[in-house]
């Protein structure tokens, strides 16, 4: 099956959109460079991607680990909270979910932090 990096470049414009992220967010927030985020996201140039790089982007998005992969391949992409196709054992399945939450908290506490920035910033 061919890969749809259109459909990936769609699903983390949308994303970003809803979250009002710039492209310099994500890609501080995924570890990914801006360079690449900026490549993906505008479909400027077509070339194999590591799956690691995609799910961090999904991670940072919010969504499951392999919903940009699924979207690539033409898959439906699976919830948050369901294992990893890759998976096979319950216990690294639970590991996956557990992975999924903590990055949740950190995301929540990244947003917390900055509000506190923004908030000294205006009395000081």
């Amino acid at each position: 099956m061919s890969e749809d990096w259109a459909a990936v470049a769609k699903t983390i414009n949308e994303r970003v959109h809803e979250l009002g992220w710039k492209q310099r967010e994500l890609a501080e927030r995924s570890q990914v460079s801006q360079a690449i985020v900026r490549e993906i996201q505008n479909h400027t140039v077509e070339r194999k991607r590591s799956d690691r790089t995609l799910e961090a982007l999904a991670v940072a998005l919010g969504l499951h680990p392999q919903h940009l992969l699924a979207v690539l391949h033409g898959r439906i992409p699976p919830t948050l909270g369901q294992p990893r196709e890759d998976m096979e054992d319950a216990v690294s399945a639970r590991l996956a979910v557990i992975e999924q939450r903590l990055s949740q908290i950190t995301e929540h506490l990244a947003d917390l932090t900055e509000l506190l920035r923004r908030d000294g910033t205006s009395r000081g």
